[in-house]
């Protein structure tokens, strides 16, 4: 049974000396293949570098590269240009994590909406599919993926945490649904629940957003209290019980959408 992570900040600072036993563990559990995840033109070099000097085969890492909307206000004159010979790279196989995030607000609004749009007509110009991010900004993401979205190859809503009409207006636009830990939380996650049953098979991917949202189901939770890739296997198990699907069916058909959303080899 083979998984793939689309969604790992190897990046954070948090595993810093501690990459590869982070992989063994992750490669130990499952997890063949891993999507490391850019946040920064920055962070995005810097994941790209991981996988080349941890996976010299080319065969398990790749990358994202762009600029989360809480670092929107970041963009400057060459950002596009940083990009864009980033995603010429090989193993950078998506655009992102880019999107809008109008729960923080740590970037000005109309200045999201415009790095947003940038990474967008990047996407549409390099024929790469798009990583987002959104939080309490689906009426004017849907509003710019709009004019977008005939011209884009495919875009995942990495990490949903939304609502019913939220799912059902991105699987009308035809957007893939990454989905992390977060539908382990029974404090905030389990309006997910029925939801996850209503993602088409082929939409849905798996993601652990490490080190971020470790599965509060998981047992025994680790005592530094940091998600790995490693515990993708609780996401699964999780998403399996309120799909009413066996792990290793849902194993099966969300690693092919990954494996064919992000252009990714097959491993023996």
């Amino acid at each position: 049974m083979q998984l793939i992570d689309i969604g790992v900040n190897l990046t954070n600072a948090s595993f810093d000396d501690k990459h590869q036993a982070v992989l063994d563990r992750a490669y130990a559990a499952g997890v063949q293949q891993l999507i490391l995840t850019g946040t920064s033109v920055d962070g995005s070099e810097q994941a790209l570098e991981l996988c080349v000097k941890l996976d010299p085969d080319g065969q398990r890492l790749f990358s994202t590269a762009g600029i989360h909307p809480h670092s929107a206000s970041d963009w400057n004159g060459d950002s596009a240009q940083r990009l864009r010979g980033l995603l010429s790279e090989p193993r950078v196989r998506a655009v992102g994590e880019c999107g809008l995030d109008f729960n923080r607000d740590f970037s000005p609004r109309p200045q999201q909406e415009k790095v947003l749009e940038a990474h967008l007509a990047l996407a549409v110009e390099l024929k790469l599919p798009v990583f987002l991010h959104e939080r309490d900004a689906n009426q004017r993401l849907l509003e710019i993926l709009k004019d977008y979205r005939d011209h884009l190859t495919a875009a995942v809503v990495h990490c949903f945490t939304g609502e019913r009409q939220a799912l059902f207006s991105y699987l009308d636009l035809d957007l893939h649904i990454g989905i992390t830990g977060w539908i382990c939380d029974e404090r905030r996650g389990t309006h997910l629940h029925p939801l996850v049953r209503e993602i088409p098979r082929g939409r849905l991917m798996l993601e652990s957003d490490a080190p971020y949202l470790l599965p509060r189901t998981l047992r025994p939770k680790p005592k530094n209290g940091r998600n790995e890739p490693a515990y993708l296997g609780e996401v699964l198990r999780e998403v399996a019980l309120h799909r009413q699907e066996s792990v290793e069916d849902l194993a099966q058909h969300s690693t092919a959408s990954a494996r064919r959303f992000f252009g990714l080899p097959t491993l023996d």
